[in-house]
């Protein structure tokens, strides 16, 4: 990898972060699948929406409870059963002929998911404890997450184009077994004596009440985004509400909570999950409405708009990998990500400009490039501030507060600045057709800009500067009866 890691570090994060990257490349690698699912399978347009939504749904419900279950009974442990899970799911999804079962299966997929996020974002920061190696995993971490989010499309067109549908899922099995077999060698152990974990350790009654507040919130902002509330999800979405309360009732009075409230008196906790929440806002719907532009005004097909936008994914490797650790060392998380979250706002504003009759090269490329550097910057420098002020024992439902922000951000800013966008084109007046949708993108690039100088102001006034130093490592044998004393004590220096 590089040479401030060694052969075992490098190899371990390139389990870690390959794992991530097929995690994040399925939340859209199925969609250009959707068609040959449908028709393979006489699926109605409405059911085969859940194909890709099932996963997004629970991907984004059940980060919290698996962020702290990882902390009570071990990261590896947790890693290796979200691999096993998605893996297996995966398998279910590739060789099923109901489409009722690939549903489920993306669900369970969703499931793998959730559990594997924050036990990765916990190992990383247990395994690469020199400040230099620290910033290397970082950057490469930052750079799949980019990748994944800007690579689904294209990657789905080239895999059903090549091998049929059910590939976009069985592709995962092989990485998916790999990824098991090397990981009891490539992990630290987690130390952690299971028989001794009690139950009320695990705060069930948080867990059930907040994931499925979570759940039913997600679900409610996913048919938001596809413009179908009725009565129904009105009625969803308030359970959602009253769940949530009961979680809080109940988290205040449980021994070791599933989210212990006090973390949010630690400034960069606060911040790094406000700063996720806008990173996701601001970013997801774009991918969404250039593939959109693409298609709906300059006529592309599906897997060439995809192609179109990858530019963004490859060019953001090389600043990951290259420009992302020497800026977090001369600079500091903070800095890094009121940088990234200011280039996110230049090329969403260069976007809002872009022409109905564009030429790809001259209008599209730079807004591309200037949003390439931007992307893995604030993916980095909105998660590390979090992670470096997490106690050990915490680092799973620290990630799992930060990666829930940023689910619940992409998918209010897909509802929000889709509807925006829809409103927009529906008043627009004069010119063609293609030219009222192009105003109605123009309106939600300009929306997305306005999330992201709200992520900069978070960086600028929320989040502070930290001295360098390593992340704490953590003990082999950390009891999970400690890891719930700490829970009424003082967090870590922010």
């Amino acid at each position: 990898m590089s040479k401030t890691l060694g052969a075992g570090q490098g190899a371990t994060l390139l389990l870690l972060t390959s794992v991530e990257l097929v995690v994040f490349l399925d939340s859209s690698v199925v969609n250009l699948a959707l068609p040959s699912i449908g028709k393979a399978l006489a699926l109605s347009v409405a059911t085969l929406v859940w194909v890709s939504s099932a996963y997004q749904v629970t991907f984004g419900g059940f980060q919290l409870g698996a962020g702290r279950t990882t902390d009570r009974l071990g990261r590896r442990l947790m890693f290796q059963t979200g691999l096993a899970v998605f893996t297996a799911a995966s398998l279910l999804a590739g060789v099923t002929n109901s489409g009722g079962a690939v549903i489920a299966a993306r669900a369970v997929q969703g499931i793998g998911a959730a559990i594997l996020i924050p036990a990765e974002l916990a190992l990383i920061t247990a395994v690469f404890t020199e400040p230099e190696a620290y910033r290397r995993a970082f950057g490469v971490w930052s750079a799949m997450g980019a990748v994944g989010a800007a690579a689904g499309v294209a990657v789905g067109g080239a895999i059903v184009s090549a091998l049929g549908w059910r590939w976009v899922f069985l592709i995962n099995v092989p990485i998916g077994v790999l990824g098991l077999m090397v990981s009891g060698r490539l992990l630290p152990r987690d130390g952690i004596d299971l028989r001794a974990v009690k139950r009320s350790e695990l705060d069930l009654p948080g867990m059930v009440t907040g994931t499925s507040s979570l759940l039913l919130l997600v679900y409610v902002i996913t048919k938001a985004a596809e413009g179908s509330l009725d009565t129904l999800h009105w009625v969803l979405g308030g359970a959602a509400v009253v769940l949530g309360a009961a979680f809080v009732l109940i988290e205040r009075q449980a021994q070791a909570p599933v989210l212990p409230f006090r973390l949010f008196s630690t400034r960069n906790i606060t911040g790094s999950s406000l700063a996720n929440f806008l990173v996701g806002a601001a970013h997801v719907p774009v991918f969404v409405f250039l593939s959109l532009y693409f298609q709906e005004v300059h006529h592309y097909s599906a897997l060439k708009s995809g192609l179109a936008v990858l530019p963004i994914a490859l060019a953001g490797i090389p600043v990951a990998r290259l420009l992302i650790p020497r800026a977090l060392k001369l600079l500091g998380p903070r800095n890094v990500l009121a940088a990234g979250m200011a280039l996110l706002t230049v090329a969403l504003l260069l976007l809002s400009r872009i022409p109905t009759h564009a030429d790809y090269a001259p209008d599209f490329l730079p807004a591309a490039f200037v949003f390439a550097v931007g992307l893995p910057a604030c993916f980095v420098g909105s998660t590390m501030p979090a992670m470096r002020a997490a106690r050990p024992s915490e680092t799973g439902v620290v990630s799992g507060v930060v990666n829930t922000a940023q689910r619940l951000g992409a998918g209010m800013g897909v509802a929000v600045l889709a509807a925006v966008a829809n409103s927009r084109t529906s008043h627009h007046h004069g010119g063609t057709a293609a030219d009222a949708v192009n105003a109605g993108f123009h309106t939600a690039f300009l929306g997305a800009a306005g999330l992201a100088v709200l992520g900069l102001l978070v960086a600028l006034l929320v989040i502070r500067t930290v001295p360098e130093q390593p992340p704490a490592a953590p003990k082999d044998a950390e009891p999970a009866v400690a890891a719930a004393a700490e829970d009424g004590t003082a967090t870590a220096a922010e």
